[in-house]
């Protein structure tokens, strides 16, 4: 896995890498190259230029001098020195001997001691010969004037910089300017002499020829070569000038390209690309030693912010919100906006409980944050050493995931709250999965229950009426209360196939105890929120209900408050329908909630249900409860409407709520949920005899649970 991981880091670093990349640097390499390449070819062209106009003016010498040569051994075979041909041509020359003496001497002589051999073809001295013979001749340097010199090879050398600037100079005076000492050279049109000594072998041998060589190039030819390279300079230049200001430019671009690759416009913060970039960087990087927690954060209530005051506030607020999450994490921890009210950290940590408490303030100080009422935070937390995964070992994205699916479970929790992704979480996880999985066969195969809660007027005691509850009798997993799977199937929206179940065996009960003879009351049962976006709802029940063949005055709809904050127009249309099909419906839970008066004010209601919480509390049982719970009372029988009392423990509340009018009680002090078979027994009593008992001790399907969940 972490070999597989691995790869997956690579791939995506290279693809950041690709993205992040400043291609300039190699562009302006690649030029660089690119002109030395060009400025090598062109002095390389330069240099073999002037080699081959040596050679030729070389070759030309050679021919020249050796037809002077054939007129002196002409001369001196007639009888005369011969020494008036060369003087007559006007060479500097000396004439050596085979044993070395110097026999005749003519003009100023500057020849080197020594002198490298030169092969030419002996037809350039006698055109008689084969141009494949070959002939040696050999080069003497002038030393005085140096233009050409021995080179570490002990080849023809050049001096560059003397060359250019004659070239120069006499390019100078020829279109006027220049250096006029130039002349003082004694160049004729504008030639570039450069003294070499040549020798030629006369008579078989015996004698050499050394004459001062008339070698050089025309100073227009090299004044060119110049030209060239002083424009090859100039657009060098100005291309490199060029191509810098647009590396700059292209290297400004690209950063800001980055920055809009990397940062979310919108709040100006690093967004989700830039986190998984740098996280798993730091992860690589990363000791075995050290523990990160990947979080995310939600605002609750984003949009809701957003529509009740603009969405340009709502960004401003997230900004305030990331701003302040970076100043309360280390300078080596991440923070990026992740998606609509939602950000991403990387955090270390050492110890579970520490980063809880850090994580509890954390929060506490963002709801303060940038606007004037408190806002609330969720955040979902995967912890590595919890989950055995050391840093190289982290799936960003998987674990970012199951951190946002801790965060998902607070969903139900409007205040501030933090979950971790351990191993309490997983196995619920797997207990949803588990639930919807088999629900539907749990459905058919009516592993489903219907207990019943009597509901008994506190005045005379008799039975008046009851609730139908939900539990299950799973044949894998045991007696399963409803706290267990309610919640589950609201979410997953089972819980419609959940109402019509107990409606169809609610029904089906009383009708068969109403053809046993039994003196039945109506049982209320709970319809659910969710079927409200159903036009067709009244008609659904009255259907299930007739096709039980139960009257509809036995059965009770039961509504939650919370129901009543949805569509105000469709609730009221549906209970009106029922209400003409015969059907009582009732209002549980009321003063659980913040709407009820303006509920009761405008719903056509037939029960009203007093919530627990009027019986407990701090309040409870004092004066100030007693003249709540009278009211309430009071208030239900002017709008005509009967009142259930749930919840009730003890007889003292029994006595209070018969003093004040209440219709019926429902709670632990008379009877607990029952199974249909012991409830089939308080149907045939009518009554009951609580007195026996002046508590009823609670006995509750979940610890810590104030009464069980009526479905």
């Amino acid at each position: 896995m972490a070999a597989e991981l691995s790869k997956k880091r690579k791939k995506k670093r290279k693809k950041y890498y690709r993205m992040r990349k400043n291609r300039v640097g190699a562009s302006l390499f690649m030029f660089l190259l690119n002109s030395l390449i060009m400025v090598g070819l062109v002095h390389g062209f330069a240099f073999i230029f002037m080699i081959s106009s040596i050679n030729s003016n070389i070759e030309d010498e050679y021919k020249t001098k050796s037809a002077l040569v054939r007129i002196y051994e002409m001369a001196r075979s007639s009888g005369s020195t011969g020494y008036e041909v060369f003087d007559t041509a006007g060479l500097d020359y000396f004439i050596r001997n085979k044993d070395g003496s110097i026999g005749h001497t003519h003009g100023k002589i500057t020849c080197s001691d020594s002198f490298f051999s030169y092969d030419m073809p002996a037809s350039y001295g006698d055109p008689s010969l084969p141009d494949d013979e070959l002939v040696q001749v050999d080069l003497y340097y002038d030393t005085e004037d140096q233009l050409i010199s021995k080179d570490s090879k002990g080849g023809l050398g050049f001096d560059v910089k003397n060359i250019m600037k004659i070239a120069l100079d006499r390019l100078g005076l020829f279109f006027g300017a220049g250096d006029s000492s130039a002349d003082d050279r004694g160049y004729e049109d504008l030639d570039i002499e450069m003294p070499l000594w040549m020798g030629i072998d006369m008579k078989d041998g015996e004698q050499t020829l050394v004459f001062k060589a008339d070698i050089g190039m025309r100073s227009t030819a090299v004044g060119s070569l110049i030209i060239v390279y002083m424009l090859m300079i100039v657009l060098f230049v100005v291309i490199l000038i060029t191509m810098i200001i647009d590396a700059v430019t292209a290297a400004t671009d690209h950063h800001r390209l980055n920055q809009l690759i990397f940062t979310d416009m919108k709040i100006k913060a690093k967004n989700w690309l830039w986190f998984m970039y740098n996280a798993e960087q730091k992860l690589e990087a990363a000791s075995t030693r050290r523990h990160f927690a990947l979080a995310d954060v939600e605002f609750v209530g984003f949009r809701r912010f957003c529509a009740c005051n603009s969405i340009d506030e709502g960004e401003t607020m997230m900004s305030d919100v990331y701003n302040s999450i970076n100043r309360l994490i280390d300078k080596k921890e991440l923070c990026a906006y992740n998606a609509e009210g939602r950000f991403a950290l990387m955090l270390e940590y050492t110890d579970k409980d520490a980063l809880k408490e850090r994580m509890d303030k954390m929060l506490s100080e963002l709801g303060n944050t940038g606007h004037e009422s408190a806002a609330a935070f969720h955040a979902g937390v995967f912890l590595t050493d919890a989950n055995n995964l050391n840093a190289k070992e982290i799936d960003i994205e998987a674990e970012l995931a199951n951190a946002s699916a801790a965060c998902a479970s607070l969903a139900d929790n409007e205040g501030t709250a933090v979950a971790f992704y351990d191993e309490k979480f997983i196995e619920e996880q797997r207990w949803i999965d588990t639930v919807a999985q088999i629900q539907q066969k749990a459905v058919d195969n009516e592993e489903f229950m219907v207990y019943y809660q009597p509901k008994y007027d506190p005045r005379t005691n008799e039975l008046r009426g009851a609730e139908a509850l939900i539990r299950w009798q799973s044949p894998e997993y045991g007696f399963l209360p409803p706290y267990k799977f309610i919640p589950i199937f609201e979410k997953n929206g089972f819980i419609t196939e959940i109402d019509h179940y107990m409606l169809t065996h609610a029904a089906r009960d009383q009708k068969k105890w109403l053809d046993a003879g039994l003196h039945c009351v109506p049982v209320s049962v709970n319809v659910s929120r969710a079927h409200f976006i159903e036009d067709d709802l009244a008609e659904q029940i009255r259907d299930i209900v007739d096709s039980e063949g139960t009257p509809h005055e036995l059965i009770e709809i039961e509504l939650t408050e919370s129901a009543f904050f949805d569509d105000k127009k469709a609730m009221i249309r549906t209970i009106s329908r029922l209400q003409s099909y015969g059907f009582a419906v009732s209002m549980d839970d009321f003063g659980s909630g913040y709407s009820s008066l303006n509920s009761l004010k405008d719903m056509p209601l037939n029960v009203l249900k007093l919530d627990a919480e009027f019986f407990r509390g701090e309040q409870a049982g004092t004066d100030r409860g007693e003249i709540v719970v009278s009211e309430a009372i009071r208030l239900a029988k002017s709008l005509d409407m009967r009142t259930v009392a749930e919840g009730v423990e003890v007889k003292e509340q029994v006595e209070l709520l018969a003093s004040l009018g209440c219709d019926m009680i429902q709670g632990y002090y008379y009877a607990k949920p029952m199974p249909s078979a012991d409830y089939e027994q308080c149907v045939r009593a009518g009554r009951s005899d609580p007195e026996s008992e002046d508590v009823i001790p609670v006995k509750l399907d979940k610890p810590g649970e104030k009464e069980p969940v009526p479905v």
